[in-house]
């Protein structure tokens, strides 16, 4: 048996040992799975959709984590929970709880860089300039790491876990928080290439979502270890080329509009800011808001059907114009 498959085995012998808490695991990386599919459905605009904003993003995040990551987080857990003392049944979920907390601070630095690009660089980020040169280096610096010692370290740690259970470990709850923070920090160093990549192929699609997901769990899991993780480096890079060269050749790729959100569903508050913003204004021109929105409502249609910055922004110039317009009681 090879190396790598050896250090497997005291994982997937544990893994046998706790089928309960594994089924537990991938049950509710399954619920996380159709939450996630049913909060993004029609969000995914490719590179560079927008993030909502940050309570909605973390929200949405953290679900995503436990989708994409319980699988092939299970059989450590299920590793760790054979090794307490005290067969706690709490434990292991606790450990579970600081994995995701890790994972929770990452998405925080990933939507604060999101933010701060956005505020830098602005339009220049457009798909039709600058955007899909982000996009296509973004995937090739990800296949480049698949290659350095860092990710081989790190998803060592993450492919034996034995041997980190074993140098760190802590007793009691405090203990196994603490534990799983350390162990989704190595996760984090393993995989945030990857993470980078779904950025930028799509944050918001299902389908890279998956992909990524199927990635993460062949490179933690899979007995082969390197092979593995240089068929990923292969794949990412062809993905950053092709997104620079030929993007309508990728599979599953949506292709940002230019500067509009498309047919993409507005984030949640959204809507309720609309009808604010449409109240505040009414009130401002001596109107009652119902007589408002029945007179609007060709110009609304346009708003949520168009997809075009154009469109929308002829709409808010009517809006403005019409409501300025009208003489106040």
């Amino acid at each position: 048996m090879t190396a790598p498959a050896e250090g497997l085995r005291p994982v997937y012998t544990a893994a046998r040992a706790r089928l309960g808490l594994i089924a537990l695991l991938i049950a509710l990386a399954a619920l996380a799975w159709w939450f996630t599919v049913d909060r993004m459905r029609g969000m995914d605009n490719g590179p560079g959709t927008d993030l909502g904003t940050l309570g909605w993003f973390l929200g949405v995040w953290l679900v995503m984590m436990a989708a994409m990551m319980f699988p092939s987080v299970s059989p450590t857990v299920a590793l760790y929970s054979q090794m307490t003392k005290k067969r706690s049944p709490v434990a292991p979920l606790v450990f579970v709880c600081g994995y995701l907390l890790t994972w929770t601070a990452a998405g925080l630095l990933a939507f604060g860089i999101s933010e701060i690009g956005g505020r830098l660089f602005g339009e220049t980020l457009a798909w039709n300039r600058a955007g899909r040169w982000l996009a296509g280096g973004i995937l090739v610096v990800a296949a480049m790491y698949e290659l350095t010692p860092l990710k081989e370290v790190c998803l060592r740690h993450c492919r034996s876990p034995l041997g980190f259970l074993l140098g760190s470990w802590r007793d009691g709850l405090t203990g196994a928080l603490q534990m799983g923070a350390k162990h989704g920090a190595w996760c984090v160093g393993c995989c945030w290439a990857l993470m980078a990549a779904l950025f930028a192929l799509g944050v918001m699609s299902i389908a890279w979502m998956a992909f990524v997901a199927a990635l993460i769990a062949a490179e933690k899991t899979l007995p082969w270890g390197r092979t593995v993780t240089y068929g990923t480096a292969a794949i990412l890079f062809a993905l950053g080329v092709l997104i620079v060269a030929a993007p309508d050749a990728i599979p599953g790729l949506t292709i940002p509009d230019d500067g509009s959100t498309g047919d993409m569903a507005p984030m949640p508050g959204m809507a309720s800011g609309y009808a604010a913003a449409s109240d505040l204004t009414v009130s401002r021109a001596g109107l009652r808001p119902s007589t408002w929105r029945q007179g609007i409502s060709a110009g609304s249609s346009v708003r949520c059907s168009g997809g075009s910055a154009a469109s929308t922004a002829r709409t808010d110039s009517s809006t403005a114009t019409f409501a300025s317009a009208v003489p106040r009681q």
